[in-house]
């Protein structure tokens, strides 16, 4: 796993860059989170391939444990990926949920992601 930082004004932006997956539970998270916070992030960029399939399986509640957790935190997550595969009605709910809080948004590309953070 490589942190690749960005930093626009006075974020500091973590981006997971990895092969392997990284998120494979809620606790997985959680820890990810706390490292980041307490190497001084502000935001974090997870891509979606990094993240277990059960994550986007909103009957395991993984998503909900995570994503509450970041709130919590008032640590900014962007997750991208492309999201147009799910076709769950609640995933898609979800998903545009968290994008209107911007909070936590799910986003195509990293460029978004960062435009997101700046909003």
């Amino acid at each position: 796993m490589i942190i690749k930082s960005h930093e626009i004004h006075t974020l500091k932006i973590a981006e997971i860059i990895s092969d392997d997956i990284i998120i494979q539970s809620a606790q997985d998270g959680l820890d990810l989170m706390g490292d980041l916070y307490y190497q001084g992030f502000d935001k974090v960029i997870l891509h979606e391939k990094n993240i277990t399939p059960e994550f986007f399986d909103l009957k395991t509640k993984m998503a909900g444990e995570i994503l509450q957790k970041f709130s919590n935190y008032r640590i900014g997550l962007a997750i991208v990926g492309n999201f147009n595969k799910y076709e769950s009605k609640s995933m898609k709910d979800f998903i545009f949920e968290s994008n209107s809080t911007r909070h936590v948004n799910f986003v195509s590309t990293v460029d978004d992601a960062l435009n997101n953070f700046l909003k």
